[in-house]
This record gives structure tokens, C-alpha cells and sequence, in this order.
């Protein structure tokens, strides 16, 4: 990208507000430039693709094995990160409907391989934090509830809501989806924690298991 087109994202950002621009640009705006082996928006993408395929206690150290990127730009892009978060933050949103989940999950709909995110909450069905557990299709079959688990535990939740993306487009559960599931909530309840729901979300879909009636209701 040349030093123009950088110039245009600015003066267009400033014109039109910070809801104009995309995830990549955003980045962009943080890094405001590349290094010389490694073009800014080169650099951007590379960020993006940590921050939806890590858990935030990696970022730092993950943006900085990317090449030109160094401590203190990965700091400001985390550091953005966490302020958008305390912002955004609201103490009294519970999840009693799987929207109410959806928003905070959507931007992995938009990621062209297969994510899979444990949400954790509290007796208040406040959500408590968001991690990933794994990236790319298929490995979610080798996932041990243990692994899914085991940071609920830590954290005291009362459940969870398990969710994944389908990069194809069709929000409708696989037959080893419906299995997969049908184990982790059997094992959840032994731990004592409650699946909540398991979402299936795509660009323009999602996928309720409790609203079809794949889950039990926690109610």
C-alpha cells in the first residue's frame, strides 16, 4: 500500500467515522506503518489472524514473532483491544437467548476456517470471558472436555455456551456435530456445569442446539 492510500484511509476515516472502516484498515490505522520487509497492510493481516485465532493472554507475544512488528506496536493493538472491551463492557447484559451471545461471537463467522469458542458465565448468566479453543475444521472432534472444560472450572462459572463457525455458509449442525455435542453436554453435567446452548453461527445465520431441540434446557 502505498503512502497515498494510507493518506485516503485516513482522510475517509475522519469523513465517514470510525464505523467505516474494516477490521484490516482499523489495524492499519493502530500500526500507522509497516517495516520494510513487511507492508503495513501485509502486517494488518497477519494481526487479525492472531487476535481471532489466539486467546488475549497470547496476543502480545504471538504479534511479536510477526516479522516488523515488534513490543510496542503489539502493546498498542492489545491495548486497544482491552480498552474497546472495558468500554463495551456491560455489567448488567445477561444471556438469556442465544442473540444475546451473538454479538459478541459474530466476527468469527467471517474467518475462512472453522473456529471453536467456549463462552463462560456466572449464576447471573453474566459472561465472564471468551476464549478459543481451537482453529481449523475438524479438530474440534479431538478436543477433550477436559480441555473445554477445565477453565470454567477455574473461573467458578455456572455454564457455558459452546459456539463454532461453519466458513461454508449453511448454519445447520453435521451429524458429528450433534454427537460431539450430545457428549460434552453429558460430561458438563457431571462436572456440574450446565451447557447453556451451542451455537453454529455463519455471515447471515445461526444455529440454536437448545432452540431446536438438541439441549436440554437449563431453565
Amino acid at each position: 500500500m502505498s503512502a497515498k492510500d494510507d493518506i485516503d484511509i485516513r482522510r475517509l476515516t475522519l469523513k465517514k467515522g470510525l464505523s467505516w472502516p474494516n477490521d484490516r484498515e482499523l489495524i492499519m490505522l493502530i500500526l500507522g506503518t509497516g517495516s520494510r520487509n513487511m507492508p503495513v497492510e501485509c502486517m494488518a493481516e497477519r494481526i487479525i489472524k492472531v487476535l481471532c485465532g489466539y486467546n488475549p493472554s497470547q496476543w502480545v507475544e504471538k504479534m511479536c514473532a510477526i516479522e516488523g512488528v515488534g513490543a510496542s506496536k503489539a502493546l498498542a493493538i492489545a491495548a486497544a483491544m482491552e480498552l474497546g472491551r472495558r468500554y463495551n463492557r456491560n455489567p448488567q447484559a445477561v444471556v438469556n437467548t442465544p442473540k444475546d451471545v451473538i454479538p459478541f461471537i459474530k466476527h468469527y463467522s467471517m474467518q475462512s476456517a472453522e473456529h471453536f469458542v467456549c463462552v463462560t458465565i456466572n449464576g447471573a448468566r453474566e459472561i465472564i470471558s471468551i476464549r478459543v479453543l481451537c482453529v481449523g475444521s475438524g479438530n474440534k472432534a479431538l478436543l477433550k472436555p477436559s480441555e473445554i472444560f477445565s477453565e470454567a472450572l477455574i473461573e467458578h462459572a455456572s455454564g457455558i455456551v459452546l459456539c463454532h463457525n461453519h466458513p461454508g455458509g449453511k448454519a445447520e449442525p453435521s451429524n458429528e456435530d450433534i454427537k460431539t455435542t450430545a457428549v460434552l453436554e453429558e460430561a458438563a453435567s457431571l462436572l456440574g456445569l450446565a451447557l447453556v446452548d451451542h451455537l453454529i453461527i455463519t455471515r447471515n445465520s445461526y444455529f440454536s442446539f437448545l432452540e431446536n431441540g438438541l439441549l436440554k434446557s437449563t431453565e
